[in-house]
């Protein structure tokens, strides 16, 4: 379907437990040209197409200002398979039978890379290597069938590709003062011996006698050599005195020389085996900073923490002394405590100048918290550090490291039991989350709450709020979205029944928050942006549910909620945080100001991610002891959910709703003094099924087409729950009993996904039905399917869905059960979880209640009459079923 704001879509990766989608995303103020407005669209056709085998391809591109972080990554990933074959000396031998799988080194840096994007969670060293294996596949299935070489087939691809010849430097320490370094050049030939297609690696002085009849071959095989010589006098006098082909003793100024020169070998074509200290800098100076050693005299992002900095060489303390002597040697290795070290007098005096100011800062007041934690973000800003030549590495203290180690691991939180005033069983996971949040509550810090969306962070919520309120007392303030106070009321009324809570919203918001006797204050974040008295309170709790109405820090919204003051704040969310850094970014400057710095100082650093992948390893590590995110997926907690997670979603009946309902319940209460037997009952059966279609939509009723979202508390309730399920790109079945809801539905929800979904229902053919299975199953993304219930509910195997939504009910739990089994089948993988839409105080949840109470009168009476059994009930028990809620 053809998308609006063309400019301004943005070629997105959604990672996903089994691998990846590639989609587009709006994306505000993003003006791509229109060059790169046709790459992304060239590689969004290719990825449709076949998206492992475009994978493949994308790693030959360089990195390009059309892509996004996430497609960065995956462009990062292809590249390192590409770079992998490129780099094995005996491809040539090997071709499809080369092994390339990655070593725990080479997972840990792409892991580095991991950018924040949706799914990324679902990313660990299994998902790395089953995604680069499928890469891999295609490499060995394209190689097999071509005759030329792997150097030509990879140089058709990309010819600035630098594929290695089949040379080796080796250079490794040697116990000989005078020489402590040993050179040994050699190259890799076939192995005939081996009886497959394995290469061995022989002196170089070897090649004289194997290519002696064949002088090409030996020029090829030393062309790597002679670029290399080219660049390096070193290397050129080695060559033409002939002592290249012999193995070499080297003074640690001739070794100084090779470790210098590697990036020009390498350049040239010819693979480097040095020293593991060399490449991983492990035995260089760096300065370290030691934070938080004991517990601060007070809680909170302004605790202030001692504060400790040390040089270091490897893993061993040097004195500021040692590091002066180092100063006066001459520049190359020199050996100290045992270990090798690189003598640049530039990068020792930058360290030697950091370390003083780091000494100078310990002897004043110290550092606090959020300081700390934005020194590890940005050292240069902390510091004055140049990051190009002082290696910082900040360490927690005693009392840090236990502190983070407990909010990123909150099993080990000593359990906190809910209040006896709390009516509900927390599952373990549940209870971990609940204990975290006192927690952060204790140490003074703002906590995110990001489970999955069907795990429960509603309760967790509630059974947080009634230990505060029985323990210590005091004034929460909780914004929601409107379409959620239906849910919340209903929810702590079943919690935590003894919960004073007042809703400020609609005419009587005022009024309501001068309401003194309440502990639990609940209003809507339009009211929240409009309503300055709450900005005048200080609150001791603040909570946000759907906090990413405040990642767009510009908006007037979120300026006025980040004003309101507060002792704690909770964030709640089900949807990926880190889907934008911006939006990341806002989010903490509520939960935890100054943790990520001002704005200026974050979008500089988020600048800087271009160039050093690496910082977003950093920026997790900063943010992620501060969200709590539990999916659907884990191990830890599949063993306690249910096959299938039912949640009942309570929806509020707007106005122009409320008008028609009571018009109804006023004109059926007088036909039923009139009317007596089959015509009675006609009369509460249609009735019924008008009450039905005014909570679904008041132009149901009446008969219009227009159904605009606002008319309808069910659509806003649709609208909140698809916008989480399009974020991860899962796909949802929306089952209706009215065949004439199923394309005003559907209509709806493509505006929501930005694509079409498709529509079943009784008038759709056998043919077509099965076409429309196979396409909502298959690899395309079909974001949903609206069904009728009759219809859908039999004959169909739709597991590709990870929702279902029941948008009204037939109140008979077999058939929706039976609904509900399309999605849910044996074999299914993923988790499904089931929305029965309730419009509250209506029919809808009367009836609810009554079979929830008498599940004998459900299986027995319903399961067997419809309803029927309605008719059967006298004329003032009905009036009580069809009033609305608090309605006389």
């Amino acid at each position: 379907m053809e998308q609006k704001h063309k400019e301004n879509k943005e070629l997105i990766v959604i990672f996903t437990q089994t691998g990846f989608i590639v989609d587009y995303e709006i994306v505000p103020k993003k003006n791509l040209s229109e060059e790169n407005q046709k790459k992304q669209e060239e590689w969004y056709t290719r990825f449709s197409k076949d998206k492992y085998k475009a994978l493949w391809e994308l790693g030959f591109s360089k990195q390009d200002d059309w892509m996004s972080q996430s497609i960065s990554f995956l462009n990062f990933l292809a590249n390192k398979l590409i770079m992998k074959i490129s780099r094995q000396p005996d491809i040539e031998f090997t071709r499809e039978e080369a092994e390339l799988s990655l070593d725990y080194d080479e997972l840990d840096e792409i892991k580095s890379m991991i950018p924040f994007s949706i799914g990324t969670e679902f990313i660990n060293n299994e998902w790395i290597s089953f995604i680069f294996e499928k890469i891999a596949d295609i490499y060995r299935k394209e190689i097999s069938g071509y005759k030329g070489t792997v150097k030509d087939f990879l140089m058709e691809r990309n010819n600035n590709i630098n594929v290695v010849g089949r040379v080796y430097f080796h250079l490794v320490e040697n116990k000989d003062e005078n020489y402590p370094f040993a050179f040994l050049a050699t190259y890799s030939t076939e192995n005939k011996d081996a009886g497959v297609h394995k290469a061995k690696h022989v002196p170089l002085k070897n090649a004289l006698l194997e290519y002696k009849d064949d002088k090409e071959k030996l020029l090829q095989l030393m062309s790597t050599i002679s670029k290399a010589a080219d660049k390096s006098e070193f290397i050129s006098q080695l060559m033409e005195s002939g002592e290249l082909f012999s193995p070499l003793k080297f003074t640690k100024k001739e070794a100084y020389t090779i470790l210098k020169e590697i990036p020009i070998y390498e350049e040239a074509g010819i693979m480097c085996r040095i020293p593991n200290w060399w490449r991983k800098k492990s035995n260089s100076l760096r300065l370290s900073v030691h934070i938080g050693e004991k517990e601060p005299s007070k809680i909170g992002m302004d605790a202030l923490l001692s504060f400790e900095p040390e040089i270091l060489l490897g893993e061993e303390k040097i004195s500021k002394e040692e590091l002066k002597k180092l100063l006066l040697e001459s520049e190359g290795l020199t050996l100290i405590k045992g270990k090798w070290v690189e003598i640049d007098k530039n990068k020792l005096s930058q360290v030697l100048e950091a370390y003083e100011k780091a000494d100078s800062l310990s002897k004043e007041e110290g550092l606090t918290i959020s300081e700390a934690m934005r020194m590890e973000l940005n050292p240069e800003e902390g510091l004055g550090i140049n990051e190009e030549y002082v290696d910082l590495q900040v360490s927690n203290g005693a009392w840090l490291k236990k502190v983070r180690e407990t909010m990123i691991k909150p099993e080990i939180i000593k359990e906190v039991k809910p209040s006896e005033d709390f009516h509900a069983t927390l599952r373990p996971y549940q209870n971990t989350g609940f204990s975290w949040l006192s927690y952060m509550q204790k140490l003074g810090f703002g906590a995110c709450l990001a489970d999955d969306m069907g795990l429960g962070k509603t309760v967790q919520i509630i059974a947080f709020l009634e230990k505060v309120r029985v323990t210590k007392g005091g004034k929460a303030l909780l914004i929601i979205p409107a379409s959620l106070i239906g849910n919340w009321e209903k929810e702590i009324e079943r919690f935590a029944p003894l919960m004073p809570i007042v809703v400020i919203h609609g005419k009587e918001a005022v009024a309501n928050l001068e309401e003194e006797s309440a502990f639990l204050y609940i209003t809507t974040y339009g009211m929240a942006a409009r309503l300055d008295e709450l900005k005048n309170r200080f609150w001791d709790i603040l909570i946000l549910d759907e906090a990413q109405a405040i990642k767009n820090p510009g908006t007037k919204q979120t300026k006025t909620i980040k004003k309101i003051k507060a002792k704690t704040r909770i964030a709640m969310t089900g949807t990926p945080i880190e889907n934008r850094l911006s939006d990341l970014w806002s989010l903490f400057d509520f939960l935890d100001p100054g943790l990520l710095g001002n704005a200026k100082e974050f979008t500089k650093f988020t600048k800087g991610i271009s160039e050093n992948k690496t910082n977003y390893a950093k920026l997790r590590n900063i943010v992620n002891p501060f969200i709590l995110r539990r999916l659907k997926t884990d191990k830890r907690v599949i063993a306690d959910l249910p096959e299938k997670i039912e949640i009942k979603e309570y929806a509020s009946l707007s106005r122009k709703q409320i008008v028609l309902y009571n018009k109804l319940v006023k004109d059926i209460e007088a036909k039923l003094k009139t009317t007596e037997g089959i015509e009675r009952k006609g009369l509460v059966l249609g009735s019924i099924i008008k009450f039905k279609q005014i909570c679904n939509h008041p132009d149901q009723y009446l008969g219009l087409s227009e159904y605009k979202a606002d008319y309808s508390g069910k659509f806003q309730q649709l609208k909140d729950i698809c916008e989480n399920i399009y974020e991860k790109r899962e796909r949802v079945l929306v089952f209706t009993q009215f065949r004439e809801m199923t394309e005003p539905i559907a209509d709806f929800l493509e505006k929501i996904f930005g694509r079409e979904g498709l529509v079943l229902h009784g008038g759709t053919s056998v043919k077509n039905r099965s076409k429309m299975v196979e396409r909502f199953n298959g690899e395309e993304y079909i974001p949903f399917m609206v069904l009728s219930l009759k219809a859908g509910g039999v004959g169909l195997n739709l597991t590709a869905a990870n929702h279902v939504i029941h948008f009204d009910r037939w109140w008979n739990p077999a058939v929706e059960n039976q609904a509900t089994d399309r999605a849910f089948r044996i074999g299914q993988t993923k988790n499904v979880m089931v929305h029965k839409f309730i419009t509250k105080g209506t029919i809808e949840e009367k009836i609810d209640s009554m079979i929830e109470e008498k599940q004998k009168l459900a299986s027995d009476i319903i399961g067997s009459s419809g309803e029927n059994w309605i008719t059967e009930l006298d004329n003032k028990s009905l009036m009580e079923l069809f009033r609305l809620g608090g309605e006389k």
